[in-house]
């Protein structure tokens, strides 16, 4: 039996998911791009296969209608944005995922990010690079109102981590009534908060455009470590280009890779997409994605 393992870096730490799949007897073919693949690529790839382990690739009706042999996409990972799940089903097609691995490599990343932002971390290292010592002047995390727009797993990790600093933390998410801190709509979390980060699945459209980043506190951060296009990228480069907002990071981009505008700013800080990419978090997400794969297939 063969199946396709599409993440670029899987195996790479650890060879354990690998031979995890190899001793129960599947043929296993890897990504030979070392990046994300192009539509016209996953069809190519995935020929012939029975089951894959998915990275964010997207799957549409249209790719699915390619794959007669599928029977599992395994996402090694927690988003399921990228998978078109009713042409999925439709084609008896099971799709799993792992949404506890990624939980804390995420949220620390977060945490990282802000205290990035906070003191401008990176923005003073690249000055010293470039000859100026001018230190700038900077505020504490822990004195911040934290605004978590989405509270699910990685959400609730990111309150938790930034009320034991001592930071009041409040959240917006339709679908938690009752989570561990004050709930707020999304208009008034944004006239709240200080610092605002993301934590909710990609959509048709931004969650926050022009009118709600207007919104937010001039000289405020935004963190997005969930899903490109969840900002609206031009809106958010006018913000951070005005002075309206104070900086902002981004580890997700409605393409990826980036090298967009953004890019060209001294107050953003860009990361390739690196929130699961802890070491001990990306074994076990590989890990629980090859389990995933092995039991849907119902290979002992």
């Amino acid at each position: 039996m063969k199946i396709a393992v599409t993440t670029s870096s899987f195996g790479k730490f650890s060879s354990e998911p690998l031979e995890l799949l190899r001793r129960h007897g599947l043929k296993v073919v890897l990504n030979p791009y070392g990046r994300t693949l192009q539509p016209a690529e996953i069809g190519e790839m995935l020929a012939g296969c029975t089951g894959v382990i998915a990275g964010t690739e997207k799957y549409t009706a249209d790719i699915l209608a390619e794959l007669p042999e599928l029977r599992v996409i395994s996402r090694c990972g927690t988003g399921m944005d990228s998978i078109d799940l009713n042409a999925a089903r439709s084609s008896g097609i099971l799709v799993k995922n792992t949404p506890d691995a990624p939980t804390e490599a995420v949220a620390e990343l977060v945490l990282g990010l802000a205290f990035d932002l906070a003191r401008g971390i990176s923005r003073q290292d690249r000055a010293v690079r470039a000859g100026k010592w001018q230190k700038q002047m900077g505020g504490l995390v822990s004195a911040l109102n934290v605004g978590i727009v989405g509270m699910g797993r990685i959400g609730r990790s990111v309150e938790a981590k930034f009320r034991a600093l001592g930071a009041v933390c409040a959240y917006s998410d339709p679908f938690v009534p009752d989570g561990p801190c004050r709930r707020m709509e999304l208009e008034e979390l944004l006239a709240w908060a200080d610092l605002l980060t993301l934590h909710v699945p990609g959509g048709d459209k931004p969650l926050l455009g022009q009118k709600e980043l207007q919104l937010l506190k001039e000289g405020a951060f935004i963190i997005n470590c969930s899903r490109g296009g969840v900002v609206d990228e031009s809106a958010l480069y006018e913000c951070l280009t005005t002075g309206s907002l104070g900086a902002a990071a981004l580890d997700v981009f409605e393409q990826e890779p980036y090298f967009g505008p953004l890019s060209k700013l001294d107050n953003v800080i860009l990361t390739p997409h690196i929130g699961s990419y802890a070491r001990q978090a990306r074994v076990a997400m590989e890990q629980a994605a090859a389990v995933n794969l092995l039991e849907a297939l119902e290979i002992d």
